[in-house]
């Protein structure tokens, strides 16, 4: 395994994460998995054993039943992982259970905590956006709930960049905590977060932990044009995440086979080891159904692709390149920054196309 800082922290962080999306099987978290205890703890194992050091969850997985899960196999070796967990989401029917409030958030973590059975989570995710919740009362209780030892990292999870931008501006001017990463869905297929998130990961030191990175199991090799294997969560009617364009999906996953087919390797392990190529990326959060979807993820850390391979992934699977940014690359590229090429190496070669 590797590691990696994550963000502007001194938190060194497996380059691969386990999530515990498949623990439990309450409602529609069923048509992922339905892992019990015993499951769960084999599939923890074959993760500790591989080098991972975050195990990452939420109280809205199952209703808190994966928390209680993750919370029941780390039992007696807490001190070996790091946790994360999340709030924001609904999670009941009442008015104040949803949100980012001051009263949702330190009501939640602190039922987050005895799912876990631990006294602290080291890194806590705000879930979603809530543009209702003043910024400064968010921050203010995830303060609190830092200064009282139960939460030591922020992060958030699906912000767009001006929503991640006035967290740090309000944070930075009020003295208050800033996150220090933004769990996002970035893969082969769904780049979007290219032109506004790696950007701000690399200018501002908020590391990227990818969620989904083999895009529910479409960029594993596993799926056809044609078919989803009987045991998907697409077979089962999981719809997330939305591929918009079938067919640059399958032109991808074209050149994943191709790839891994010359390498002796897995279509899953190209894509991964793309994707840890990326600007700003701290850790991928796989999930799986069995152990060898984890050691085979696991694996593709010291997967090495060369710079033709990773060209090939690149042409193929690069978004449109919109306004601004075209504008950009023909009369501001001679004073770009670091963060400013996390998007713009990628179209390096547009002038010459």
């Amino acid at each position: 395994m590797k590691y990696r800082t994550l963000g502007r922290s001194g938190l060194k962080v497996s380059a691969i994460s386990m999530g515990t999306f498949s623990f439990g099987g309450v409602g529609d978290f069923a048509k992922v998995a339905n892992h019990g205890v015993s499951e769960a703890r084999r599939l923890v194992d074959a993760c500790l054993d591989g080098g991972v050091n975050v195990i990452d969850t939420a109280n809205m997985y199952s209703l808190g039943r994966s928390e209680e899960i993750v919370g029941e196999v780390l039992d007696g070796r807490r001190e070996r992982t790091l946790l994360t967990s999340k709030a924001r989401m609904r999670i009941g029917d009442g008015p104040n259970d949803e949100g980012v409030s001051r009263y949702h958030l330190i009501r939640e973590c602190e039922l987050s905590l005895k799912r876990l059975r631990t006294d602290h989570i080291d890194i806590y995710f705000m879930h979603e956006w809530d543009g209702i919740t003043p910024l400064e009362e968010m921050l203010s209780a995830l303060d609190a709930l830092m200064r009282a030892g139960k939460i030591r990292y922020i992060g958030c999870s699906n912000y767009s960049g001006w929503q991640i931008m006035k967290a740090l501006g309000i944070a930075d001017a009020k003295a208050l905590p800033r996150f220090v990463t933004q769990q996002i869905h970035y893969t082969l297929e769904a780049r979007e977060a290219e032109y506004e998130l790696l950007p701000i990961a690399v200018d501002q030191g908020v590391g990227v932990m990818v969620w989904s990175p083999l895009a529910a199991g479409l960029l594993s090799g596993r799926f056809d044009r044609d078919t989803f294997p009987a045991d998907s969560r697409q077979a089962a009617g999981w719809s997330e995440p939305p591929i918009r364009d079938s067919e640059r999906l399958w032109s991808i996953v074209d050149v994943l086979k191709d790839i891994a087919g010359a390498r002796g390797v897995t279509a899953a392990q190209v894509s991964i080891a793309w994707t840890l190529t990326r600007p700003g990326i701290a850790s991928l959060v796989v999930g799986g159904t069995e152990e060898s979807h984890f050691t085979d993820n696991i694996a593709a850390v010291d997967l090495e692709l060369t710079t033709e391979e990773l060209e090939r992934l690149n042409l193929v699977s690069r978004l449109p390149y919109i306004y601004p940014y075209w504008h950009q690359h023909n009369f501001a590229r001679d004073r770009f920054s670091p963060a400013d090429w996390a998007l713009h190496a990628s179209y390096e070669d547009v002038g010459k196309v």
